[in-house]
């Protein structure tokens, strides 16, 4: 092995120990069995796939990863959102995921993880939109509209940040499927579409120059898995997100489900 080889391995060793010592360092929970419970109706977080009938999304790969690496046994069941915080509180699940934002009137009733993952909106436009330039200005366009899926969070971003607080706002047009939503910006038949960063660079180089992102981020939360007060579980899955944020597992999931499946819908 000439000295060049040597030294790019010994450096290679070098950036790979922390990461291998992180993985090490990881507790054995010894096979034990921890109910998760979703909803099942956050995309791409966590959702029924309509093809397949399967459960699938961001959290069911995290979760999959973070069991594997903890030696848990996860069985997943589902509930609504109004009764899954009392219900996790109670004990009836051990965890619960389904894009949780992290707020201190919910730390009265349960513990939560370590955040992993910072949902921030931002505004996807046509590249030759000169009307507006931030969320502000695109309130005041009275004839201005933006396309949204019902119940997500860039629908709750414009109903509650840039319009009105209107639920039923007629500027608000609601589509299916977020690709639904970029296809009519592009025809013109809406002025905005809200989405998360990597999804908005994804399309914007994807557009061959029809589309930019314009105006600062928008609904910035940060999401946590919730457990029981008290729980034991915390612990070690913090460590694991910990692990998973450092060797890029989290970047992967990101592409694959912020880029990739909003594109290929």
């Amino acid at each position: 092995m000439s000295n060049f080889k040597l030294s790019l391995a010994g450096a290679l060793a070098v950036v790979l120990l922390p990461l291998a010592a992180m993985a090490q360092s990881l507790p054995d929970l010894g096979g034990k069995s921890v109910v998760v419970v979703t909803e099942n109706a956050y995309p791409p977080l966590q959702f029924i796939d309509p093809k397949t009938g399967k459960q699938i999304g961001w959290e069911y790969d995290a979760m999959d990863e973070i069991a594997k690496r903890l030696n848990v046994k996860i069985e997943y069941q589902n509930t609504s959102w109004d009764a899954m915080i009392q219900a996790v509180s109670d004990g009836q699940y051990q965890i619960g995921m389904t894009g949780i934002t992290i707020k201190d009137e919910r730390k009265e009733k349960v513990d939560f993880s370590d955040p992993y993952m910072r949902s921030q909106q931002f505004m996807l436009v046509r590249s030759d939109e000169s009307r507006f330039t931030d969320a502000k200005s695109f309130g005041a366009l009275k004839d201005g509209l933006i396309a949204a899926q019902p119940g997500t969070s860039p629908f709750y971003t414009a109903v509650y940040e840039i319009l009105d607080g209107n639920e039923q706002n007629p500027r608000i047009k609601l589509f299916e499927t977020f690709g639904a939503t970029v296809q009519a910006l592009k025809a013109g038949d809406v002025d905005l579409v809200l989405t998360d960063s990597v999804a908005a660079q994804g399309y914007v180089d994807a557009s061959e120059g029809k589309l930019k992102v314009v105006g600062e981020p928008l609904g910035s939360e940060d999401f946590g898995f919730i457990f029981k007060k008290g729980s034991d579980l915390v612990a070690p899955i913090n460590q694991a997100i910990a692990a998973l944020k450092a060797d890029g597992t989290f970047d992967k999931l990101n592409k694959k489900w912020f880029l990739d499946y909003k594109m290929g819908q």
